[in-house]
């Protein structure tokens, strides 16, 4: 076999076969094919698409390239949860509770943020002490014990798709959707999880920009979970605007904080009721969405969720003071209002854009060796559809260099586009996609 024929067989539009895929990922993991070679590929791949099939095949070689997590030692049917990225996007940290203290295993094994997106880790380590690496024993054990593990991947989890995405990221392959789907679901698939829910994200701070490719993708992602044999949907939902108010490391935190004592925002607080509603449904924890929601609510109102995120805190060796007291969490040196001049309703506020302001104060890294500034970030006063007035506050910035939060301050002024009403009330949630089609909202 060689890497030749299988660049022009994809090339004149062919279908690879298993043996053809198990080949090449194998030989470009271990250095035995170059990375011309694997670009000529993906721009082949790129143009002539992969079909299902294939495209299953390519995430378990992937999966095959290095560890797996067994996790069959975990009483109960685990469950785990992935999001595309997003701006604000702190579900995690209070989903993880709310599903945890409803008698259902949630494990995560998260990443760093790079860009404009946050990572879970960065956030986890806004708390004093807070270990995101586990020994497997600690991440089973733990999650017996108190029903939540949250920590970092094993270095060798599917390091083919580590090779693959630098090599895409550099030759303008990125957006395919096998590549993507493959993506995504060799390092979900490659953790023993029973089910998971995927939060697959669309608009200006996402990386899919409309709805049909995002519902694309959220197929794509299903079936291939589908095919490995794990119990997987997805819900597509807004990233137009970030989600929650705080944009930043321990301001997202304490935002979580603040929602598992019931005080968070409104969007935040839907979307895990959302998502974890039907987390419990594949747990089968629920019989209905009814009762789904209403054991939610009631772990929250009882402050079970929050209790059990002291417990995950306390178990991973964090200072659980920080939880309790979150003046703790790390804060900046400055706090800058930015003020309205303009009177009327917020008609637009670009998720993305928002993100990269919070990125320039520090509160994300533009390299994984980038260091981050914990307590940088942003808290929105007005999101899209709030009145305005001339004066009001639009939002804050959390700084510790004033250079940066004055250049961020007219950033945003210039973000928020006040107008009339829009005519439309903006959606949350935009469709659900299982192994039975397609639901729109």
């Amino acid at each position: 076999m060689r890497i030749y024929d299988i660049i022009k067989k994809k090339r004149d539009g062919e279908e690879l076969t298993t043996e053809e895929i198990n080949y090449l990922v194998e030989n470009y993991t271990n250095g035995q094919i170059p990375d011309y070679q694997i670009s000529a590929l993906f721009m082949a791949i790129f143009f002539n698409k992969m079909n299902k099939r294939e495209t299953l095949d390519l995430t378990k070689a992937m999966i095959n390239s290095g560890d797996t997590v067994d996790l069959s030692g975990i009483k109960g049917i685990k469950v785990d949860k992935h999001s595309t990225g997003g701006v604000g996007d702190t579900t995690t940290l209070i989903l993880g509770p709310m599903v945890a203290a409803c008698g259902v295993p949630f494990v995560k094994m998260s990443g760093r943020g790079l860009g404009h997106t946050g990572g879970t880790l960065d956030k986890l380590e806004s708390i004093k002490d807070f270990r995101v690496e586990l020994t497997t024993d600690e991440f089973i054990n733990n999650t017996n014990s108190i029903n939540i593990s949250l920590c970092s991947q094993t270095a060798n989890i599917t390091p083919a798709d580590k090779k693959f995405y630098a090599l895409r990221d550099v030759t303008a392959t990125v957006e395919n959707l096998s590549l993507i789907a493959s993506s995504v679901m060799s390092k979900k698939l490659a953790i023993g999880s029973d089910a998971i829910i995927l939060d697959v994200k669309v608009g200006s701070g996402a990386f899919m920009k409309n709805i049909d490719d995002a519902i694309k993708l959220a197929e794509e992602m299903v079936e291939i979970g589908i095919g490995y044999g794990r119990e997987t949907i997805a819900l597509v939902t807004n990233m137009d605007e970030p989600l929650g108010m705080a944009i930043g490391n321990a301001l997202e935190v304490k935002e979580a904080i603040e929602t598992l004592r019931g005080h968070g925002p409104e969007d935040l607080y839907e979307l895990c009721i959302q998502l974890g509603t039907r987390l419990l449904l594949l747990a089968k924890r629920v019989k209905d969405e009814k009762e789904g929601r209403q054991m939610l609510k009631e772990v929250i109102d009882s402050k079970a969720a929050y209790n059990k995120l002291i417990e995950l805190v306390r178990y991973q060796g964090g200072d659980t003071d920080y939880i309790q007291n979150t003046e703790l969490l790390p804060r900046a040196n400055h706090i800058i209002s930015v003020k309205s001049n303009k009177k009327g309703y917020v008609k637009s506020l670009n998720a993305e854009e928002v993100g990269k302001c919070a990125l320039a104060l520090g509160a994300g890294r533009e390299t994984m060796t980038s260091v981050i500034e914990l307590s940088a970030g942003i808290v929105l006063n007005k999101k899209i559809d709030d009145k305005v007035d001339v004066g009001d506050t639009l939002a804050y910035i959390h700084a510790n260099d004033i250079a940066k939060a004055e250049e961020v301050e007219n950033r945003l002024k210039r973000l928020y586009i006040i107008g009339d009403k829009n005519e439309e009330d903006k959606k949350l949630i935009y469709g659900l996609v299982t192994k039975d089609g397609v639901k729109l909202y």
